[in-house]
């Protein structure tokens, strides 16, 4: 793909049956939303045990059958979190790592040097976070992937983008580049994608892409930049 580029989400998703957990952060084509969405997959089924709950602000995972929780440290978390004019979504429990840095009055970045990938040998899953910052009228917004530095889990590399918000054009960061055992750590900056003006055609295209078998639940949420109205759609599988 050139350099500005845009992809399709459609094409991006259908083409790739794991892309494990995403986060997609942009603007709608008409300029009026900043938008964000975050998707689970899983292929065990302690990892598709599991849907999204809303709580005002907040979106938290619960197991969908209790009985059947294995191991919860790394499945069962908050994604979304809003603190101030800030919104925070990750894949995992650094939402609460960053949401306290913020509270404090440090940053993002500062917030993720003290965390690293997911212990999850021999994956060593990513940990992937965004955030959003409001400001009169519009936002900016950053992404950070932690992960390992080696087939061993030797070492953490971290990386962080930041990023000025144009009209019709969001970014996708996913924790696998596809699947495979182990499963192969997303590598390069997060992928250029097409937004939509529409949160009930953007929430399926995503839902209606991802791998039927491995998908989970989604969350997308548009927030209008005059007025900060908030719009949302949640899916889970189970039900």
């Amino acid at each position: 793909m050139a350099t500005y580029d845009i992809a399709n989400l459609k094409d991006t998703l259908s083409s790739n049956t794991y892309p494990g957990r995403g986060i997609v952060i942009g603007k709608t084509p008409d300029g009026k939303n900043a938008t964000v969405a975050y998707f689970i997959m899983g292929r065990s089924e302690n990892s598709r045990n599991r849907v999204f709950v809303e709580k005002g602000e907040e979106v938290i995972i619960y197991p969908f059958d209790e009985s059947k929780v294995e191991d919860p440290s790394l499945i069962i978390y908050s994604p979304i979190k809003k603190v101030g004019d800030k919104l925070v979504v990750t894949n995992g429990d650094q939402t609460n790592t960053i949401c306290d840095f913020l509270k404090n009055g440090k940053g993002f970045v500062r917030a993720l040097r003290t965390r690293g990938f997911e212990p999850d040998a021999p994956n060593f899953t990513p940990r992937i976070s965004g955030i959003l910052a409001f400001d009169e009228g519009d936002f900016s917004y950053r992404m950070s992937i932690l992960k390992s530095a080696d087939a061993e889990g030797t070492a953490c590399n971290r990386f962080s983008f930041e990023y000025a918000p144009i009209a019709g054009l969001g970014h996708f960061i996913h924790t696998y580049d596809h699947d495979g055992n182990p499963i192969p750590t997303f590598s390069g900056e997060p992928e250029r994608v097409q937004m939509n003006d529409d949160i009930d055609a953007f929430t399926n295209e995503i839902w209606e892409n991802l791998n039927e078998q491995n998908k989970i639940s989604l969350y997308v949420r548009y927030t209008n930049l005059e007025t900060g109205e908030v719009t949302n759609r949640m899916i889970n599988k189970n039900k």
